[in-house]
């Protein structure tokens, strides 16, 4: 049985990715050079805004329950005071992320807060939160190792949550698919699947059978299968590679459609 990552994983696994993004931001030739996979960024813009947003996201958690940003997470993030040299800057990344892991810690995993997805499929609470910073850091982490020359695939462990958590976040939404009900399946070679529906009821996602497993139902209503590694799924879905870098099944115009569109929250 395929389960969520708890909380003390999470916690694990955001301090391993932010501290192989310092091994990064340490190895890069500069602090100004261009990010290739976030091309309006320079690797210092991207340092201040992971940093930055452990932060702000610190500042969330340790809010509580809110019906928006609270005060003191957009202040947080307003008085930001970012050094520019190298060993400075890295220091200040590792404060930010304890200072995440801190507040994540001592709300615990079901704490509720704010978070902009009130309209997806995970919760809005600080475990909810934890699970979406292990994704954000790793798919930043893997940018900052691109920019120094030393891209690595996303861990195992991170990438498997990571397809479901996108999914659960990213997608889910009540608005409806503007055009002819289908489905999207993701097969990640380790052997995991998921099942993205969209239709008049909005983007919903569920997990299933690896191909071949067991149950090929409701198969017929599936426009498109992607296949890869749970890397290249993840930095798939956040378009960091293009699609001819997976095995692709069905329609495939099917993806852009799926990219263009900006359902109402």
């Amino acid at each position: 049985m395929q389960k969520t990552l708890e909380l003390p994983d999470l916690l694990r696994l955001i301090d391993e990715r932010s501290t192989a993004f310092r091994a990064a931001v340490a190895a890069a030739p500069s602090l100004d050079v261009q990010v290739p996979t976030c091309p309006e960024w320079t690797l210092f813009d991207l340092a201040e805004h992971l940093g930055g947003g452990d932060r702000f996201w610190a500042a969330i958690v340790s809010a509580g329950p809110a019906d928006a940003p609270p005060a003191e997470a957009t202040a947080a993030r307003a008085a930001l005071e970012v050094p520019r040299e190298r060993e400075a800057l890295l220091g200040w990344l590792a404060t930010s992320t304890q200072q995440l892991l801190s507040a994540l810690r001592e709300a615990g995993p079901e704490s509720g807060c704010w978070t902009w997805w009130p309209a997806s499929q995970s919760p809005q609470n600080s475990g909810g939160v934890a699970r979406h910073r292990v994704q954000e850091t790793a798919v930043h982490t893997y940018d900052a190792q691109v920019t120094a020359g030393t891209p690595q695939p996303l861990p195992a462990e991170v990438a498997l949550d990571g397809v479901e958590e996108f999914l659960f976040t990213c997608c889910a939404t009540a608005s409806a698919w503007p055009h002819k009900p289908t489905s999207f399946d993701f097969h990640a070679a380790e052997g995991r699947s998921w099942r993205l529906t969209v239709d008049g009821d909005g983007a919903r996602s569920t997990r299933i059978p690896a191909p071949g497993a067991t149950t090929s139902e409701g198969s017929d209503a599936v426009g498109i299968s992607i296949h890869g590694t749970a890397s290249e799924l993840v930095l798939f879905c956040y378009d960091r590679i293009p699609t001819d870098s997976l095995h692709v099944d069905g329609d495939a115009g099917l993806i852009d459609l799926l990219r263009a569109w900006e359902p109402g929250q």
